[in-house]
């Protein structure tokens, strides 16, 4: 009967040292690896038993992406960036929470596109080429994709409209915007919205981004550039995204995978995703890969520089899906300055969203 007890005692101790941080050495790759991740990012965890929680998730990251990288075939490369110690349920809670408005599903359709000239239209865009697009921000845990979208796009059609390239205030939209904020996401018209009512936005530096809600301060800060409208486009249809984005940054929802949480560019993403949208990002242009003829959408994303390529990506374009890769064709909205019946004609006419 005792030596059951010791026998089971045994068991016991085993599995707890295989439990315990201890049970790595500092000296094993993968905990060097996870060290040497740690101090790239800044990382510091409360205490032994979190860094080893945060250790574990890490190594199954790795695992995950060694196992993609050594197919063959694939047109992107995953990474160990900076949600590399995060489940991808974590990384949804915090970095994403997006979702398309239901009165928005519930619109007619805009006009179809169909007499468009599309021989007109550029093969290729980026209007990072014409200034119009400002550096990566980064969001952090606040879920304020859809504020960094929508304000991408109007720093972009400002520019073009205008001819000042100015980085505005995420942080005031966030604060100003009724039902919208940190905590539960947010709808990129909303932005829209409050910065039609305000009569413009400020820049970023008199109001900047701390990515906690606060008291709004609209009152006490200038306006630096500001829109007249916002139009919701046609819902599934590549080709008259592509009109709009060649005429202007657009913002568009999409949904992110675990394979977008550790997307680190080095090629055009392909998926797998869905169409359950949970992002909102800024298309800022378009392309053609020259070698391989794969068409593509370029994305500026708030995730900061060590997401994709250096903050950007590129997303699969005319896919067979009609509401695109990831959804990114299902509900995609620009703001308008200065805008007539007779501009609108070739970006869906069929009204301007009310305000």
């Amino acid at each position: 009967m005792g030596s059951k007890y010791l026998l089971l005692f045994f068991y016991m101790v085993v599995s707890l040292m295989w439990a315990s941080p201890r049970a790595t050495s500092p000296s094993h790759p993968m905990m060097q690896r996870f060290e040497e991740w740690m101090a790239r990012f800044g990382r510091v965890y409360a205490d032994d038993a979190e860094k080893w929680r945060r250790f574990q998730i890490f190594q199954d990251n790795v695992n995950y992406i060694e196992t993609f990288n050594n197919r063959s075939g694939n047109s992107y490369t995953l990474g160990t960036n900076q949600f590399a110690d995060m489940t991808f349920d974590e990384f949804l809670s915090k970095y994403t929470s997006a979702s398309i408005p239901l009165n928005v599903k519930q619109e007619a359709p805009l006009t179809s596109f169909e007499d468009v000239n599309m021989s007109a239209v550029p093969d290729s865009i980026d209007w990072r080429d014409y200034d119009a697009v400002t550096e990566v921000k980064q969001q952090g845990t606040c879920e304020t994709c859809w504020a960094f979208a929508a304000i991408a796009t109007v720093e972009g059609i400002y520019k073009i409209k205008k001819g000042a390239l100015i980085s505005l205030s995420e942080q005031e939209v966030m604060d100003c915007s009724v039902g919208s904020g940190c905590i539960g996401g947010g709808w990129a018209h909303q932005a829209y919205k409050f910065i039609i009512r305000n009569g413009g936005v400020a820049t970023e530096s008199s109001y900047p981004y701390t990515g906690v809600q606060r008291n709004c301060e609209s009152n006490i800060v200038p306006n630096a550039a500001y829109i007249d409208a916002y139009q919701h486009l046609p819902r599934n249809n590549e080709t008259s995204l592509k009109v709009a984005v060649s005429k202007q940054p657009v913002a568009s929802y999409l949904e992110a995978t675990r394979d977008f949480q550790l997307y680190v560019g080095g090629g055009i993403f392909k998926g797998p995703c869905g169409t359950a949208v949970n992002h909102v990002v800024a298309i800022i242009g378009y392309g053609e890969d020259s070698n391989t003829g794969e068409k593509y959408w370029i994305l500026k994303n708030s995730w900061g520089k060590n997401w994709g390529e250096n903050g950007f990506g590129r997303l699969e374009r005319d896919v067979s899906s009609v509401e695109g890769l990831c959804g990114i064709a299902q509900q995609p909205v620009i703001p308008i300055i200065n805008s007539t019946p007779l501009e609108l004609a070739d970006v869906g006419s069929d009204g301007i969203s009310a305000i």
